[in-house]
């Protein structure tokens, strides 16, 4: 997979991308990222890439130039994805798709925002990664390289995680616990240490519920099925995993 991020703060990306799974991922050439910054296709001394908005406000905005000529320098892959508070929101099931293709591009908006002529005439779509104003692109480019790049086959040890963690069957992910089997007086429930694995599957289903009804109510959206509010009486203590 190839990807290019575009940011006016490329040290702000290079280390985390050399860790963990990412770097892992590159090391084994799986994954190439290339950092790049639109200072460098500036045109003045100063390599300005900022300028004040047209109509007046505070702040300034990115100017078009630099970052149409640093993504059709290295002939970026498509889609182009603008980073921005105003974007569609990133799910699981975009980070798949993105994980299903060759490749992508993230460039990092800063300050005020971009030119409007670069969402709708260089970019394919605007992304937000959380409901909240971030300083700059960078983190939520992060976010989605990490995000995709653990769904390519063969970045992750064991290929079945995706498949039973938060979202990836409609719900957020179940308690998970390890040894000891006690610890300060709190037991891990019995259940999970009674080798009945089809129970436990049972189980972990009615707290991902639970904890879904609870805390995200928006990924249901729907009245539970017949199944679901048995699973939930079958087992009342997954309702203290909310």
């Amino acid at each position: 997979m190839r990807i290019e991020v575009f940011s006016i703060f490329p040290e702000y990306l290079r280390a985390p991308l050399e860790v963990s799974l990412i770097g892992r991922a590159r090391r084994d050439g799986l994954l190439s990222v290339g950092i790049h910054d639109p200072r460098d296709h500036a045109t003045d001394r100063h390599r300005t890439v900022d300028d004040e908005p047209f109509g007046g406000g505070p702040g300034m905005v990115m100017r078009p130039e630099p970052l149409f000529a640093a993504v059709e320098a290295v002939e970026a892959p498509r889609p182009v994805l603008l980073c921005s508070a105003s974007g569609h929101r990133f799910t699981q099931a975009w980070a798949a798709e993105l994980a299903a293709g060759e490749g992508f591009s993230l460039l990092c908006g800063r300050y005020e925002g971009v030119d409007q002529r670069v969402a709708d005439h260089l970019c394919d779509d605007e992304v937000s990664v959380v409901d909240a104003v971030l300083a700059g692109g960078e983190a939520a480019a992060l976010v989605i390289i990490e995000a995709v790049v653990r769904l390519v086959p063969g970045v992750l040890g064991n290929e079945a995680s995706p498949a039973d963690e938060s979202f990836a069957s409609g719900l957020v992910e179940y308690p998970q616990y390890t040894r000891p089997a006690s610890f300060r007086g709190w037991a891990v429930p019995e259940v999970l240490r009674s080798g009945d694995h089809a129970r436990i599957a049972r189980w972990r289903r009615a707290a991902a519920l639970a904890r879904t009804l609870a805390r995200r109510p928006d990924l249901l959206a729907r009245p539970l099925t017949v199944e679901e509010r048995a699973l939930l009486d079958e087992f009342p203590d997954a309702a203290a995993f909310r």
